[in-house]
C-alpha cells in the first residue's frame, strides 16, 4: 500500500469510534475527517518528531560521554513530556556507566538520586523488547518500590539500546533507556511507545558516532606516538629515553595535560620498584629505588585488591586513579607533601604485565582534575606503556652494544702480541693448527664490534664471496662442535663455486649461516653429518647446507615462516627477507 493511502480498515476503526462518542458520519464525511486528521494533525506530529530526532543528532559528539547522555535525557524528558529519564549504557555484562538522569522539577542532574531498576533493565536486555509498567506501586516486577514513593513517580516506560560492535572480536553493547511519570496508572499510547524506541535507536546512533570519533583520536595519538619512537630507533645515536619521553607525552595532551611521568621496573625478588625513566628528566633521580610496602605500590604490584570506585580513588586491575591525593590512603605523607608543593591535583597509576606478572607501571601526575578516564584512554596510555617499555630495553641495549666495541678491541689487540710472541719460537708445535686458531678469535673479535656498529647503523652494502664466507663459518661451526662435544660428527665440503658473488652486509650474511649451520648441527648430533655446497642458479646465488636426522611436515612449514623454538630462526628469516633471499627446505632419506 501507498504511504501516502489511507487504510479502509483503519478508516471504519475511526467511524466506530466516534459512533461510540454518539457522532454520526456518513460514508462521504468519514473519509474527509480522517484526510484532514492525517494532513494537519499528524504531520505537525511527524514534524515534531523530525525536528527533535535532528536535535539529538546534532548533540555534540565532543562533549563527555557523560554530557552527552544528560544532553539526550534532558531532550527525551522535555519531548514526551515526562519527568525523569535514565540511560545506562552496558560495555560489559554486569557492568556500566552510570544513569545519566534529568528532572526538570530537581532543576539538575543528581546521580545518587536517580530512579533507575535493575530488575526492569534486566528484562529489558534479555527480551530486547520495551516494557510498559503503568503503576509502579502495584507492580510486582518494579521492585525500588522505596525510590518511586520518594521521588514521587507512578508508571514507567523502558526500551533497549543498542551499539554496533566496535571491532570483529567484540560484541555489540547495549543499553536501556527508562522514562519516568508522576501519572499514575498511565496508558501508554502506542505513539508514545514508537517514539521512545525511535529516540533509543538515536542514543544508539549519538553514542556509536562519539566512540567511533574516540577510537579515530586514539588510533591518530597511537600512531603519532609509533611515529615518534620510531624515528628515534632510525637514528644513528641510538634510542635514549629523555627523548622518547619529550616526544610522545605532549601527544597525551588531549587525553590528560600531564605535569610529570615516570617508569618504574619491579625488582626480581618484587620487594623494590626502581624509577627507570622520566619526564622531565630534570624533576626525576632515574635509579632511585622504592620499597613495594609503600601502600599505592603494593596496590600496584601485587593487586590485592578491594576493587571499585572509592571517595579518593579509583582501584581497578588495569589502573588506580587518585582523584584526591591529600585524602587517599594510598598516598604516604611524603609523597602528599611533594605533591601538594607541586599542585598536583590528580595521579595515575597504571601496572604493566609481562608474563601475567606486573614488571613496571607508569606514573602520570597533572595539575588537572580527572574523576575518570574512559576504557578507550586506558587502552591508550597501556599501549604508551608498553612502548616505553621496549625503548627502555632497547636504550640498555644500546649502552651495552656501546661498551661492547671496547672488549672486542682488547682481544683483537691480546692476539696480536701473542702472535708476535709465539713468531719468536722458532719450532712451534702444530703452529699451522695455532695459527689457524688465532685467526679464528681474531676474525671473531672484529665481527664482535662489526655487530655492535651495524646495529648502531653504521653497516653497508659491498660486494661479498658467498662461498668465502661458507666455508669460514662452516669450519668455525667444525670448532664450535668440537668444542662443545657434540658427538662425532662428520663435516664435510662438496662442490663450492669459487668465488660466488653477491652484495649484501657482511654480518648479515655471517649471522645467517652461524644459525643454520648451528641449528643443522643440533639435529645431527650424534653420528652424523653436515656437508655444505655452493653454486649459482639462474639469478641466485644458492649456499646449501645438509644434514643427516629427521623433520616433521609441520617443523617445516614452521621453519619456513621463522616460528620456530627460540629466536635464531626467527631472526635467520628476516635477515634472508631483508637480503632479497629465500629459504627453502627439503626432505630426503637419511
Amino acid at each position: 500500500m501507498n504511504f501516502l493511502e489511507i487504510d479502509q480498515g483503519l478508516i471504519q476503526t475511526i467511524g466506530l469510534c466516534f459512533s461510540g462518542k454518539g457522532v454520526q458520519l456518513s460514508p462521504e464525511e468519514l473519509p474527509q475527517v480522517v484526510r484532514r486528521i492525517k494532513d494537519e494533525v499528524l504531520s505537525q506530529y511527524i514534524g515534531e518528531m523530525i525536528r527533535q530526532v535532528e536535535t539529538i543528532q546534532e548533540i555534540d559528539p565532543h562533549l563527555s560521554e557523560r554530557e552527552i547522555l544528560r544532553s539526550l535525557a534532558r531532550n527525551i524528558v522535555q519531548f514526551l513530556g515526562a519527568d525523569f529519564a535514565s540511560i545506562r549504557i552496558y560495555d560489559s555484562p554486569g557492568g556500566g556507566e552510570p544513569p545519566a538522569p534529568h528532572s526538570p522539577f530537581l532543576g539538575e542532574d543528581i546521580l545518587e538520586f536517580t530512579p533507575f531498576d535493575h530488575a526492569i533493565a534486566a528484562e529489558v536486555l534479555r527480551t530486547q523488547r520495551g516494557q510498559q509498567i503503568s503503576n509502579l506501586l502495584k507492580d510486582p516486577r518494579y521492585r525500588d518500590k522505596e525510590k518511586a514513593r520518594e521521588k514521587d513517580i507512578r508508571s514507567m516506560l523502558a526500551v533497549p539500546i543498542s551499539l554496533p560492535r566496535f571491532s570483529p572480536e567484540g560484541s555489540p553493547t547495549q543499553g536501556v533507556l527508562q522514562i519516568f511519570y508522576r501519572q499514575e496508572d498511565k496508558a501508554f499510547t502506542p505513539f508514545e511507545i514508537e517514539m521512545a524506541e525511535v529516540l533509543s535507536r538515536r542514543i544508539g546512533y549519538v553514542i556509536a558516532r562519539k566512540r567511533i570519533l574516540a577510537l579515530q583520536k586514539m588510533n591518530v595519538t597511537r600512531d603519532r606516538i609509533l611515529e615518534e619512537i620510531y624515528l628515534r630507533l632510525a637514528r644513528r645515536e641510538g634510542i635514549k629515553m629523555k627523548d622518547v619521553f619529550n616526544s610522545v607525552i605532549p601527544a597525551l595532551a588531549d587525553i590528560m595535560k600531564i605535569q610529570r611521568c615516570t617508569l618504574f621496573s619491579v625488582t626480581e625478588d618484587r620487594e623494590k620498584v626502581i624509577l627507570e625513566a622520566g619526564f622531565p628528566e630534570t624533576e626525576h633521580g632515574i635509579g632511585k629505588v622504592f620499597s613495594v610496602r609503600e601502600p599505592y605500590i603494593h596496590a600496584l604490584v601485587h593487586q590485592p585488591g578491594p576493587f571499585g570506585d572509592f571517595e579518593n580513588e579509583k582501584v581497578h586491575p588495569s589502573y588506580i586513579l587518585i582523584n584526591n591525593p591529600q585524602r587517599s590512603h594510598l598516598i604516604p605523607s611524603h609523597l602528599k607533601h611533594y605533591l601538594a608543593m607541586r599542585q598536583i591535583n590528580c595521579v595515575l597509576y597504571l601496572p604493566l604485565h609481562v608474563d601475567g606478572i606486573v614488571q613496571y607501571f607508569l606514573a602520570f601526575d597533572a595539575q588537572a582534575f580527572h574523576s575518570e578516564f574512559g576504557e578507550e584512554e586506558i587502552t591508550m596510555f597501556t599501549f604508551l606503556g608498553k612502548e616505553l617499555m621496549k625503548g627502555l630495553r632497547l636504550e640498555k641495549m644500546d649502552d651495552i652494544l656501546h661498551d661492547f666495541k671496547n672488549p672486542a678491541i682488547a682481544i683483537a689487540g691480546f692476539v696480536k702480541r701473542v702472535r708476535r710472541a709465539l713468531s719468536q719460537i722458532p719450532e712451534l708445535p702444530q703452529r699451522e693448527k695455532i695459527d689457524q686458531s688465532m685467526d679464528i678469535i681474531q676474525q671473531e673479535s672484529s665481527r664482535i664490534q662489526e655487530l655492535a656498529l651495524t646495529l648502531h647503523g653504521e653497516g653497508r652494502e659491498i660486494p661479498l664471496n658467498l662461498t668465502e664466507i661458507l666455508r669460514r663459518r662452516f669450519l668455525i661451526n667444525q670448532e664450535a662442535v668440537r668444542e662443545m662435544n657434540q658427538g662425532k660428527i662428520r663435516h664435510r665440503e662438496e662442490a663450492l663455486q669459487d668465488p660466488l658473488w653477491i652484495r649484501g652486509y657482511p654480518l648479515h650474511v655471517e649471522r645467517i649461516f652461524d644459525n643454520l649451520l648451528n641449528n643443522a648441527s643440533h639435529a645431527a648430533a650424534g653420528e652424523g653429518e653436515l656437508a655444505i655446497r655452493s653454486y649459482q642458479k639462474a639469478l641466485f646465488a644458492v649456499a646449501e647446507i645438509k644434514n643427516t636426522g629427521e623433520m616433521a611436515e609441520e617443523d617445516k612449514e614452521r621453519c619456513l615462516l621463522g616460528d620456530g623454538r627460540g629466536r635464531g630462526l626467527h631472526i635467520t628469516t628476516r635477515l634472508i627477507k631483508h637480503l632479497g633471499g629465500k629459504l627453502e627446505v627439503e626432505s630426503g632419506k637419511g
